[in-house]
């Protein structure tokens, strides 16, 4: 296969999985939308830091880490508790508590860094994103595929990821989408919370 048929193969693959609306997605939207999108970004670079860190693992070749039994099991089981107390928060706590009024959308002087660290958190506690890059690096490169040409590849998913999600962070930290955004706000934190029980409980179901 040629140089650019795999990279058109990798990068397709790796951009149709961002098209995908996941945990991570709901994260943004929300924060931008309570805080606006330069606090939202810290939620962006957070994620886009997680999957550098599996990226790194895949290159490196610790991806095989699924076949770590105990290693992998640990992971697992902490992101199914994480996404599943993220989803539980999101439906119990009150909506006021959660959702300012109008006037203080975006005003709200939310911490960048804590942010960034749920973001972190929600990404590196994902299973499934070690699998998607270990899957994508052991599969998408043929024998003898150079540390310099994966590191590329590696180079750019990064670039990818962040500005993908930097771009939502801007379109739904927007005024407009915003007062759209404003008036559901709580069922959005509603179906946010039922889709994180729904992978967690997946995860654990697929055990």
């Amino acid at each position: 296969m040629a140089l650019w048929q795999q990279f058109l193969v990798i990068a397709g693959a790796h951009f149709l999985a961002l098209l995908s609306p996941g945990p991570d997605f709901f994260l943004i939207v929300r924060s931008a939308v309570i805080n606006g999108a330069r606090v939202a970004s810290g939620v962006s670079v957070g994620i886009a830091l997680a999957n550098g860190v599996y990226i790194g693992l895949a290159i490196s070749g610790v991806a095989v880490l699924q076949d770590v039994a105990g290693l992998f099991a640990v992971l697992k089981w902490a992101g199914c508790a994480y996404l599943a107390w993220l989803g539980w928060r999101f439906l119990t706590v009150r909506g006021e508590a959660l959702t300012p009024e109008l006037r203080d959308v975006g005003r709200q002087g939310g911490n960048w860094w804590r942010e960034c660290r749920v973001g972190f958190l929600s990404g590196i506690l994902n299973p499934k994103n070690s699998l998607f890059y270990a899957s994508l690096f052991s599969l998408g490169f043929e024998r003898g595929t150079s540390f310099g040409v994966q590191l590329g590849y590696g180079v750019w998913m990064f670039c990818a990821v962040l500005i993908w999600d930097l771009c939502i962070a801007r379109a739904a930290g927007h005024p407009p989408v915003v007062r759209r955004f404003m008036a559901h706000v709580r069922k959005v934190e509603r179906v946010t919370g039922v889709v994180l029980l729904g992978i967690a409980a997946g995860i654990v179901g697929a055990r």
